[in-house]
């Protein structure tokens, strides 16, 4: 494949052009001076007044030739450095296009939340258009109504403040004294728990003293056998013979 055919650039057609007309001269160059030392002619001067002057358009040539080089050099420095400022403007908007990507799953997943969100709508309470009618009902099911709650009487007799609440208020407050009620009996199964650890800890000890106390016990068995031996013995009483069977 031609060199013409691979470089498409215009900005590098002049160089090849210009570099194949130094090489085609530099070629007529040599072919004289080789035309010179073989067949050497009657006039040396003419002879050598022409390679001077094909020298001089060579190194015409050649100086253009690095001209054009030293032009595309600096060419391929601006391209480089468009490319770079470039690729950086890509990686910007690309990490741009992430973070867009992360915030819309992001916000999808608040959507879908949002969507499955369990509320309730007043009695009464009637929408505007009937476009979503059939995606809300009058009642809706929550999460906190399951709560075993105190009873509002119960509650207002305990808190009086909370008499003229709302209903939004009114829960909100027994929800929290629920929370207070619930930590105060973890604060109270906390101690029972650690009363119970100490109870335990203090069975072992009993434990282990009982048992220590019957090793006690089977040794001191062990040491007193010889003497219960000695009172299990049958001793025969010896009684004395009178005076009178003496004689």
């Amino acid at each position: 494949m031609a060199v013409e055919q691979i470089v498409t650039d215009p900005a590098l057609i002049p160089a090849l052009k210009t570099c194949s007309d130094t090489l085609s001269e530099a070629h007529k160059l040599i072919a004289l001076l080789e035309k010179g030392i073989q067949n050497p002619s009657s006039n040396p001067n003419e002879t050598l007044q022409d390679v001077y002057k094909q020298q001089r358009h060579v190194y015409s040539l050649l100086a253009q030739l690095r001209g054009l080089n030293r032009e595309a050099i600096l060419n391929v420095r601006s391209t480089k450095q468009a490319t770079a400022e470039a690729r950086q403007e890509i990686d910007r908007l690309h990490l741009q296009l992430q973070n867009l990507y992360y915030e819309q799953r992001h916000l999808s997943g608040e959507i879908a939340a949002c969507e499955s969100y369990e509320y309730v709508i007043s009695g009464g309470y009637r929408l505007q258009s009937d476009l979503y009618a059939d995606k809300y009902k009058p009642v809706y099911s929550h999460s906190y109504l399951s709560l075993p709650l105190i009873p509002v009487e119960e509650f207002i007799s305990l808190h009086p403040e909370h008499a003229n609440s709302d209903e939004h208020e009114l829960t909100i407050a027994r929800i929290n004294h629920e929370h207070a009620e619930r930590e105060k009996l973890e604060q109270a199964r906390q101690e029972l728990l650690k009363k119970k650890q100490a109870l335990i800890a203090e069975n072992k000890k009993r434990k282990e003293d009982l048992a220590s106390l019957d090793q006690d016990l089977e040794r001191f068995i062990d040491a007193a056998k010889p003497i219960q031996k000695i009172f299990e013995k049958v001793y025969v009483p010896v009684t004395r013979k009178s005076n009178g069977e003496d004689k």
